[in-house]
Order: C-alpha cells, then sequence, then structure tokens
C-alpha cells in the first residue's frame, strides 16, 4: 500500500471524526428544514390563489408587450428635445437636492440612534423608530403627500426623496458608526481627549468613506427614484413620460428612457471615481 495515500485517509478521517458534527443534522434540524420549506411552498400556493393571477393572460400581455415595444422603434425626441433636456436637468436637481437634505439631517441624528454614541438608550430607542416610520412610506407615497401639500413640481419631489432618504440613510449612517472600530476613541479618551474629539479623530475617520460611499450611491438611486415619483406630478423627466405613455407616443417614451439609462451610467461612473477617491484606492476601468 502507497503510504502517502494511507497518510492521506488517516488525515482524511481525522478531518471528518472532528468536524463530525457538521455532517449529521439532528433530527429538530431536519424537521425544521422540512416544516420551513414546506412553508415556503404552501405560502406560495396561498398567494397565487389568494390574488387570482391570470396565467392565462400572459400570453395577450406578451403580445401586447410587443406591439408597444415595436412601436418604440426607432426612439424620437418628437421635436421636444429641449423640453426633455430639461426635464432631465430637474431630475438631476430633485435627486441630489433631496439627498443633500436627508444628508444634512440624517448624519447628526445617526449618532443619537447608535448605540456607541447614543446620549441614552431611550434616545436611541426614539429615533430609530422615527426613522423606522419615515423610511417605512416609500418615496412615491410622500410624493403623493407632498404635491397635495405644496402643489406639483420638483419641491414636492425634493421633500419626498429628503423624508424618505432620511430615514434610510439615519439607519445605514448609524450601522456604520456601531461598526466602527472603538480602539480608535478609547486611545483619544485614554490620553485626554473629550468625547467630542474622541468622536471626530477615534471615530469619523472610520466612518466617512463608507458615508461617503453610501451616498453617492443614494444620488445614482434616487435620479430613478426622481423618475417614478415625477409621474405623479413631482416634476422631472417623470411627468413627461407619464404624459407620452398616456397619449400613445412610444417612441418619445423610448428616447426618454435612453435618455434615463445614459445619466445613469453617466452618474455610476462618476461616483465610483469619487469613491474610490475617497477612499484612496485607483479604480479600476
Amino acid at each position: 500500500m502507497n503510504p502517502l495515500l494511507g497518510a492521506n485517509s488517516e488525515q482524511a478521517a481525522a478531518i471528518l471524526d472532528r468536524h463530525r458534527h457538521l455532517f449529521e443534522a439532528s433530527a429538530r434540524a431536519r424537521t425544521r428544514g422540512f416544516v420551513v420549506s414546506f412553508g415556503i411552498a404552501a405560502f406560495t400556493v396561498f398567494s397565487v390563489w389568494w390574488l387570482a393571477i391570470p396565467f392565462n393572460e400572459i400570453l395577450r400581455g406578451l403580445t401586447a408587450l410587443a406591439k408597444f415595444i415595436t412601436l418604440m422603434f426607432p426612439p424620437s425626441s418628437g421635436g421636444h428635445l429641449d423640453l426633455l433636456l430639461k426635464a432631465m436637468g430637474e431630475t438631476l436637481a430633485i435627486a441630489f437636492l433631496g439627498t443633500l437634505i436627508a444628508t444634512i439631517f440624517a448624519f447628526p441624528l445617526s449618532f443619537l440612534a447608535a448605540s456607541n454614541t447614543t446620549l441614552h438608550p431611550l434616545v436611541r430607542f426614539t429615533v430609530r423608530r422615527f426613522f423606522d416610520v419615515i423610511r417605512s412610506i416609500d418615496a412615491l407615497i410622500w410624493a403623493l403627500v407632498f404635491v397635495g401639500v405644496v402643489g406639483l413640481g420638483p419641491f414636492a419631489g425634493i421633500l419626498a426623496i429628503a423624508v424618505s432618504d432620511t430615514g434610510a440613510l439615519g439607519k445605514l449612517f448609524s450601522e456604520a458608526i456601531e461598526s466602527a472600530d472603538e480602539k480608535g476613541r478609547v486611545s483619544v479618551l485614554a490620553s485626554g481627549g473629550t468625547d467630542f474629539a474622541a468622536v471626530r479623530f477615534g471615530l469619523l475617520p472610520q466612518i466617512l468613506p463608507i458615508i461617503a460611499g453610501q451616498i453617492l450611491y443614494f444620488i445614482e438611486s434616487n435620479v430613478r427614484s426622481a423618475t417614478i415619483i415625477g409621474i405623479v406630478g413631482a416634476g422631472g423627466i417623470g411627468l413627461q413620460l407619464s404624459e407620452q405613455i398616456r397619449t400613445y407616443d412610444f417612441d418619445q417614451v423610448a428616447f426618454a428612457v435612453i435618455m434615463i439609462l445614459i445619466t445613469v451610467a453617466i452618474i455610476d461612473w462618476i461616483s465610483d471615481r469619487l469613491r474610490f477617491a475617497i477612499i484612496g484606492r485607483r479604480a479600476v476601468t
């Protein structure tokens, strides 16, 4: 017998014996897995039945979709290029200003929502529930609310994104603060620094690159959100899309969609460069 094969077999047997608990699932674990799988399958069947999903209409719907796609080509501005460019500019402004306002409010509140920087556990609980409430309502619903409050136009869109993103960014910022290494803060405090100095010099340098990356992503994401909320009257390219769909000008719809895709791609490229510049790494083209 080859001694190398024998040694390998003994080593494999030793590893298997050491980690046998990973391969031998208990009866309770197997039962739990079966119950979870059965529950997911049963809920799926129930959801399809409860919603009465018309599978027989799918073929007809695909035929209508093919017709709409045919009407989109060739894309055309319909002689409204200036109007579409202005609307795209409005969408970018709505996304940027909404994210900026949300950041201004979310950043200081996130320190109150983080367990390692909050003033009191009750304060943390209150602020986190506040974040939960405002981010649980979609930006589209906020847009409907603010259209009724301040009227049609970009201002309603800015407020909708600002309120919705304050909750989302506040949660993400607080989690970044909680996951930061405490050694920096402890070192500053041990050297006689104040609590503010500990946060400024021991905590912020760790979390700022993470926060910057999140803000850049939200700006990109909010261009899409601003398009959607524009459909309900909050200004921007979404309002133009709504009008074009309503009048069956699908060639202009295609042109507007292409504008949105190009804009998002450019923003993604710019945010990539900014993000790598902030964290001190060279972006790979």
